[in-house]
């Protein structure tokens, strides 16, 4: 038995244009396909194409929407509503005067008379009855020009953004990390970083993918272990449930865990987070897969992936987990710029100084060392003179009267 192909997806505009003519949110719709909201976002927008049987579930509810549609818009066109004729006389009314025949225009057939009140109707032959000439399809109506968006500001899509990606993006982080205040920290560092980057995170065709990719790696750092605020334990969940849960995804390894939260707790595809994660695809599927093994072994009632992400959803509801309002983050994000610039400024000019110090202290031209002196050898050292004895001392004393009481000197001279 060969399987049908599933129909064709039309572009990533016309779906939305689908869902919105339909009626239907992206919730609702993501419900009847059994996907997240945040997959049927990201289908819609052509950041990502369904693959396996989430295309095929998808491209059938888009065809059926198609198709209803087509009829919805075959009917308008058949059956076009009567326009109000604006001069039209009111009917007459029993007991008054009829209103004067008007006389039929010259292209208008002649008027049939109308037959008595019950009085059987005329019979018509056959011959002259012709079926009635079915209504050609006429070009489909042009849709009305919406009106153009008012454009927002920078700082007025920015806070739109916070608002609409902080709440998730801290419950998800607190999942990776089990600290409620480091979650909230990494994502208003993300949103500061978003904020210093605004021109790139703006034309990004997922900004809330690019503060969650900031979010997590800042979450994952190493250096965090190194922070006083570490070392101190964190209270755990009221809930035994979300104890355990919550244990055994911190003894997940991290590249582990991310994969996990990605795939499972906010539910892209593979290869979405094998991009997120600078991995391969089964690399991120051979992930997967050994964290859902750990998770089961410890709690065999995850084993279904259904069931794993109602459980996180839970465990990331179930805690109150609140984010500073957007324009405080973006004071903050300011502030911090600013710091560090001037910072880096101050640095600079004491890296000139320095250079310029040495430049003018520095010789001028080249001096060679003067070798180090070196020990003289074989030579008996010095002896100092010690004290003069009894005897010495006496016979210095009659040398010197001697000299000076004795003989005078004789003196040689030539003859």
């Amino acid at each position: 038995m060969t399987r049908r192909p599933a129909p064709p997806l039309p572009p990533p505009k016309a779906r939305r244009h689908l869902r919105e003519t339909a009626a239907l949110t992206q919730t609702q719709l993501a419900s009847r396909v059994g996907v997240t909201p945040g997959t049927v976002r990201a289908w819609e927008s052509g950041r990502t194409t369904p693959r396996g049987r989430k295309r095929d579930a998808y491209a059938k509810l888009l065809k059926t929407l198609a198709d209803e549609e087509t009829a919805r818009r075959t009917t308008q066109t058949s059956h076009p509503e009567p326009a109000p004729e604006a001069d039209s006389a009111p009917e007459p009314t029993s007991g008054s005067e009829s209103a004067p025949a008007r006389k039929p225009l010259p292209h208008e057939p002649d008027p049939v008379p109308e037959s008595a009140p019950g009085s059987a109707p005329e019979s018509v032959p056959e011959s002259t009855l012709e079926p009635a000439p079915e209504p050609e399809p006429g070009p489909e109506p042009v849709p009305e020009a919406r009106p153009a968006p008012v454009p927002l500001t920078p700082a007025q899509a920015f806070d739109a953004l916070y608002e609409f990606g902080a709440p998730a993006l801290v419950r998800q982080t607190y999942l990776l990390t089990g600290r409620r205040e480091q979650a909230r920290e990494a994502v208003e560092r993300a949103f500061q970083a978003a904020w210093e980057h605004w021109p790139e995170v703006a034309r990004d065709r997922d900004p809330v993918g690019w503060v969650r990719a900031t979010a997590y790696e800042y979450a994952l750092s190493p250096w965090q272990r190194l922070r006083p605020r570490h070392r101190r334990p964190e209270p755990p969940p009221a809930d035994p449930g979300d104890r355990t849960l919550l244990n055994t995804l911190l003894r997940l390894p991290p590249r582990h865990r991310r994969t996990l939260v990605l795939y499972d707790g906010v539910g892209l595809d593979l290869p979405e987070t094998a991009a997120e994660t600078e991995a391969s695809t089964p690399t991120a599927a051979n992930r997967l897969l050994r964290a859902r093994e750990a998770v089961a072994g410890r709690l065999p009632a995850l084993a279904d992936p259904q069931v794993l992400h109602r459980r996180l959803a839970e465990l990331a509801s179930n805690e109150r987990l609140g984010a500073a309002r957007p324009h405080a983050v973006r004071g903050d994000g300011e502030r911090r710029a600013r710091f560090w610039t001037r910072a880096a400024i101050a640095f600079t000019a004491a890296l000139v100084g320095t250079t310029a110090l040495t430049v003018r202290t520095a010789p001028t031209h080249y001096e060679p060392p003067v070798s180090p002196g070196q020990a003289v050898r074989g030579v008996p050292p010095r002896a100092a003179q010690g004290s003069l004895s009894d005897e010495e001392l006496e016979l210095r004393h009659k040398l010197r009267e001697q000299l000076q009481h004795g003989p005078e000197r004789l003196s040689p001279r030539l003859e």
